[in-house]
C-alpha cells in the first residue's frame, strides 16, 4: 500500500499531529494513545461509568439506546480481532447504532482491485464512523488524513477510529487499560462504610498508599518491542506524576524495548527500568513484591520469521511466565492484567490464576465495551447528555424519615 500522497505528513512529530484529528478542542479522528490528555482520560473514564451505571436498568438503557439511533457504524477489521470487534460493536449497540462489518478483504471490491483508499471513500459515503484494524501501521493515519482532505473540500467525512495498527499503535485498548487501572486504583469495596474502609485497612501495611494512578510501580512483561498495547499504555502512564516503569523481556533486539521509545519515555520524566526475571532485585526486595500493577503479553509469535524461532528456541522464557506462587507473593490490592489473547501454549498466564482477586484480565476486557461505548458518545457530542441523564437518574436518595423515630 502506497503512502507517498501522505509522506511530508506521516513524518512530523507526534505533538505536531495531533490539531490534524481534532475538530476545535474535541478529538475527531482517534488514531495514536497520546491524543488522549490526562483530563481527557479522566473525562472518559467518568462517562464510562455513568453509562454502566444506566445501562443496568430498563429506564437507563432505553435512553441510552436512543442517544445515537440515527447513526451508523462500520466496523472495518482486515486484521484478526475477537475483543476490540465485539466490544466496539456491543458499544455502538448501546448507544443504539447501527453497524455493519467488512472482515475479509477478498468478500469486498478490494478483491478486484479496488484500492484500500477507495474502500474507505465508499464508507464514508454509508456510514458516520469507521472504526478500522489494519495489519498495515499508518493505514488509519492516512485515512484520517484523507478525511480532513474531504472536509475542505466541503465533501463527506467521517470521524475515523484506529482499532489496531500493525505493531505500532493501539490507542483504544490504551483507553481501556488506563480505565481499569483507574477503577483498580479506586479502591472502592463493596464494604466500605463510616466504619470500614478497605484503603484505611491496606495503609496500615502501606501507609503512604493513595488512591490514582500517580505514584505506582508497573511492570510490564513479555513481548515488548512488538506489543503494540503496551507501546500505547505506557506513553499514556507517562502522563501521571511519580510512575515507575518496568519492562521484564528477554534481552533480544526483537522482543525488548528499543532505544529510541526507551528515550520517549526518558525525556518525559517516567523511571524507566528494564530487568530479565521476576526475581531481579529492587532496593533489595524481589521485583515482583514491589509491583502496583502487572502487565503481561504473550510472544508475538504470529510475526516470528524462521530464523526467529531458531534464535527464540535458546532463550529461556521461563521467566517471563506467570505462576500462582509468584502471584501470592505480590502486594494484596496489585492488579495482573493481560490485553488478549493469551497463549495457551506458552502460557504466560496459566487458568489457575484465573480466580486469584488480583486478576483483572476479564473485567478489563468488558471495561472495553464501557469505555469505547463513552469514546463514541464523546465523539458524537451526546457526552453532556449523558452526564446531565445520570444527574437526574442519581440525585434522589432513600428516605427512611429516622428522624421521625
Amino acid at each position: 500500500m502506497d503512502f507517498y500522497d501522505y509522506e511530508s505528513r506521516l513524518s512530523r512529530p507526534v505533538k505536531v499531529k495531533i490539531p490534524d484529528f481534532q475538530a476545535g478542542e474535541r478529538l475527531n479522528h482517534v488514531i495514536f494513545a497520546d491524543q488522549f490528555t490526562r483530563g481527557l482520560l479522566d473525562r472518559l473514564g467518568r462517562i464510562a461509568d455513568q453509562i454502566r451505571l444506566l445501562a443496568k436498568s430498563r429506564e437507563g438503557g432505553r435512553f441510552l439506546n436512543d442517544l445515537l439511533r440515527h447513526k451508523r457504524a462500520m466496523l472495518y477489521f482486515t486484521q484478526p480481532s475477537t475483543r476490540t470487534f465485539l466490544s466496539f460493536m456491543a458499544a455502538c449497540q448501546i448507544l443504539g447504532m447501527a453497524c455493519s462489518e467488512v472482515r475479509d478483504p477478498a468478500v469486498s471490491s478490494e478483491s478486484k482491485g479496488e484500492s484500500p483508499f477507495d474502500s474507505m471513500r465508499m464508507f464514508s459515503s454509508y456510514f458516520d464512523v469507521v472504526i478500522m484494524r489494519s495489519k498495515t501501521p499508518q493505514y488509519a493515519e492516512c485515512c484520517a488524513y484523507m478525511m480532513n482532505d474531504l472536509r475542505e473540500t466541503s465533501r463527506r467525512n467521517i470521524p475515523v477510529i484506529n482499532g489496531g495498527a500493525g505493531a505500532d499503535e493501539h490507542p483504544t485498548q490504551a483507553l481501556l487499560d488506563i480505565y481499569t487501572i483507574q477503577r483498580v486504583f479506586s479502591f472502592f469495596h463493596n464494604r466500605d462504610s463510616s466504619q470500614w474502609k478497605w484503603l484505611d485497612e491496606l495503609r496500615t501495611r502501606y501507609p503512604n498508599l493513595r488512591k490514582g494512578i500517580d505514584g505506582k510501580s508497573f511492570g510490564f512483561c513479555g513481548d515488548i518491542r512488538r506489543g503494540r498495547t503496551i507501546r500505547s499504555l505506557a506513553s499514556l502512564l507517562g502522563q501521571y506524576e511519580d510512575v515507575t516503569l518496568n519492562f521484564i523481556t528477554p534481552r533480544h533486539p526483537k522482543l525488548a524495548m528499543t532505544q529510541e521509545y526507551r528515550t520517549r519515555l526518558l525525556n518525559r520524566g517516567v523511571d524507566v527500568r528494564e530487568y530479565g526475571s521476576f526475581e531481579d532485585r529492587v532496593d533489595g526486595e524481589p521485583l515482583i513484591e514491589t509491583l502496583d500493577c502487572l502487565y503481561m503479553t504473550r510472544i508475538q509469535r504470529e510475526h516470528n520469521r524462521p530464523e526467529d524461532e531458531e534464535e527464540f528456541r535458546e532463550i529461556d522464557f521461563g521467566n517471563f511466565k506467570l505462576t500462582p506462587q509468584l502471584v501470592s507473593r505480590m502486594k494484596p490490592y496489585a492488579a495482573v492484567l493481560h490485553p488478549f489473547p493469551r497463549d495457551a501454549e506458552f502460557g504466560e498466564i496459566p487458568t489457575t490464576i484465573d480466580v486469584d482477586p488480583r486478576s483483572h484480565y476479564f473485567r478489563q476486557a468488558r471495561n472495553g465495551m464501557w469505555i469505547r461505548a463513552a469514546l463514541l458518545a464523546y465523539l458524537f457530542d451526546v457526552d453532556s447528555t449523558i452526564t446531565d441523564f445520570h444527574y437526574d437518574y442519581t440525585r434522589e436518595t432513600q428516605d427512611y424519615n429516622v428522624g421521625a423515630l
